[in-house]
């Protein structure tokens, strides 16, 4: 019988208060979030009287993105409306700077900390069901091979009619009964998937650890990813590839981008599939091969989990228009793991970037000069940005080693079971998964990544957020 372990209460305020995270904006900024309005009112598109739908976690309020899918011959539309922060923060104001001071949202399991206040972020800027509300509009035209066809950008105002969830989707899909707005979802999603691993993409598809409040107290869950999570994920993707394109090829704008992996890294993936027994198929790209793996064997754990140190190097590239990015080789501006030109721009509520990303996609595709706050901004946002991702990370983990030290400090010397995901190295021990409660480790000993093996909890300690074991026989 599976034992689910929790902890009544886990205080994690004293890791916001570490790192500094806080919803203090000050009064000005406040002012100008509770204050908004659309400076660019009068001059939108309407399209209140097509039917768009949110997909979000059930608990999200800053929703950022509604989306519509028909079916278009053997092709797709594809019209997706962003919330359009830009119109709501005033350029270089009191609130636009606190945005830049924070970079990004900060989630923790107890709530988050928003990137605006939440008048904006959860109220006139959140795509909320049966609100009218202004957003970037982009409707995209692929084809049946996957390719697009045609991109549009411009500012437009929605209403959406439905708020829904991944799991809800999934759910929907199976039993035939998918909203008519994304019945076209689950097809445009394999077919853009297929297309992704077709030009090398990358997608790791390590379940989410997270820490839950239950009726019990907080408890530590392991969340797969459902396919609704993968459709809609191809929607972000495809508006994200065409932002990307149309910025570099103007040479303005903001880029998200990854080397590629060096050929030590991928032998190294290789020789981990060798020693676990893995076939690789002749001419699977490390894409393909991940992707053929099965969800339910200990081996697929620790290859995906090795594969993540394909992933290093990612960054931001500030394209200003100036020819200071001239000569910059396509390896410099691509995203290795999407395998092409990428960019963020459907999270504006929730990532700073998004906004100036989309200010210049706008600007560019219209054929009208950059504006020149966004221009001013650019070259300051890879740091920022990077600064942000940073602080979420660790945000992240040190909540889920809380929750784990907390919710196992009375367990020490019981037995789990464990799969190895990494070997030791020279500068850290091996690490283990344990399934129940999901908790990823330091282990001692000369393990082997996939192999099953007994463990015993050496340490649970919440001051330093730590928990170690031992192999056992």
């Amino acid at each position: 019988m599976k034992r689910i372990l929790s902890a009544p209460d886990i205080d994690f305020a004293g890791i916001r208060t570490e790192l500094g995270v806080d919803e203090e904006y000050g009064d000005d900024a406040l002012a100008e979030a509770r204050a908004a309005v659309d400076r660019f009112a009068g001059t939108r598109e309407d399209h209140t009287h097509l039917p768009f739908v949110t997909i979000d976690p059930p608990s999200s309020k800053d929703l950022d993105q509604a989306v519509r899918i028909t079916a278009d011959g053997d092709g797709f539309v594809v019209d997706y409306a962003i919330a359009d922060v830009a119109a709501l923060v005033v350029p270089e104001g009191a609130l636009d700077q606190e945005s830049r001071r924070r970079g990004a949202t900060v989630y923790f399991p107890d709530g988050s900390v928003p990137l605006h206040p939440r008048e904006l972020s959860e109220g006139a800027g959140s795509l909320l069901p049966e609100q009218v509300r202004p957003c970037v509009l982009w409707t995209i035209g692929v084809a049946g091979d996957g390719s697009v066809t045609d991109v549009l950008v411009r500012r437009s105002r929605i209403r959406s009619v439905a708020r829904l969830d991944y799991a809800g989707v999934t759910a929907d899909a199976v039993a035939g009964r998918l909203h008519p707005s994304i019945a076209a979802l689950p097809a445009f999603g394999e077919l853009r998937h297929e297309v992704a691993l077709n030009r090398g993409a990358v997608e790791l598809d390590l379940p989410d650890q997270t820490v839950t409040r239950t009726a019990r107290g907080w408890r530590l869950d392991l969340e797969p990813h459902t396919p609704a999570d993968m459709w809609n994920s191809q929607v972000s993707l495809l508006a994200g590839s065409c932002a990307g394109t149309i910025m570099a090829d103007a040479g303005v704008g903001l880029l998200r981008t990854l080397p590629p992996a060096d050929d030590d890294a991928v032998e190294g993936l290789r020789a981990t599939a060798r020693a676990l027994g893995v076939p690789w198929p002749a001419g699977f790209s490390v894409g393909r091969f991940l992707a053929g793996l099965p969800g339910d064997e200990p081996s697929t754990l620790a290859l995906q989990s090795a594969a993540g140190g394909l992933m290093r190097g990612a960054n931001y590239l500030a394209l200003d228009g100036t020819g200071t990015a001239a000569g910059i080789d396509d390896d410099s501006k691509r995203h290795a793991a999407i395998g092409g030109l990428y960019a963020h721009v459907t999270a504006p509520l929730r990532r700073l970037g998004d906004r100036f990303a989309t200010e210049a996609c706008l600007a560019v595709t219209a054929g009208t000069p950059i504006p020149d706050w966004v221009l001013r901004a650019l070259p300051t946002l890879p740091k920022i940005l990077r600064s942000a991702d940073s602080l979420g990370a660790t945000a992240d983990r040190a909540s889920i080693d809380l929750a784990e030290a907390v919710i196992l400090r009375d367990r020490i010397g019981e037995r789990f079971e464990a799969v190895v995901m990494a070997a030791a190295t020279e500068r850290r021990p091996a690490q283990v998964f344990i399934a129940d409660p999901p908790v990823v480790a330091r282990c001692a000993g000369d393990l082997r990544p996939g192999d099953r093996i007994g463990v015993e909890l050496m340490k649970a300690d919440e001051v330093s957020r730590s928990v170690e074991f031992r192999p056992v026989a």
